[in-house]
């Protein structure tokens, strides 16, 4: 049997899992999407957060917070370590990620100093977003890594049985 895929859950996908419906039919459609592939794919994949991923989901609401706490307890933690964040520091430097957004750049370079296979996220300013990828490609293959995969959870329900 082969191995289990990786998966490096950023933030939008616990927030997104546990939160109460939204008003926005959009919102409410990926929240949707993100609880099914939750129940129906997660297992196919091991799944692994970051300490950056734990400080995000702890902010805010108490309860909220909770719930998100709750739902990655048990997930297997990459090291935050000194080449990811060098590798942080080169897709902030060239202003690709906006300093304000360093969080999304510490994501990018834990999941790709560490191998992961797929970055899972709902995050489309910054992560899961075509403009940008070819560029963080760049500057993360001259650091020595490869960029995971970054998609949404309906990018990553695999393929689907009875297509035809």
């Amino acid at each position: 049997m082969s191995e289990k895929a990786t998966v490096y859950l950023e933030t939008t996908i616990p927030s997104y899992l546990t939160s109460r419906p939204s008003s926005d039919l959009i919102t409410a459609g990926e929240q949707a999407i993100t609880r099914e592939w939750w129940e129906q794919r997660r297992a196919m994949y091991r799944l692994f957060i970051s300490e950056a991923v734990v400080e995000e989901a702890s902010r805010g609401d108490v309860e909220a917070s909770r719930r998100r706490l709750e739902a990655l307890s048990g997930l297997e933690e990459l090291a935050i370590d000194e080449p990811a964040i060098g590798i942080a520091e080169k897709l902030l430097e060239n202003g690709l990620i906006p300093k304000k957004a360093a969080a999304d750049a510490i994501h990018i370079a834990v999941a790709a100093r560490h191998g992961v296979d797929y970055l899972l996220t709902w995050n489309c300013r910054h992560l899961a977003n075509a403009e940008i990828i070819r560029q963080v490609s760049h500057i993360v293959d001259r650091e020595g890594y490869y960029v995971p995969i970054i998609c949404t959870p309906r990018e990553l329900f695999g393929k689907q049985e009875n297509e035809e």
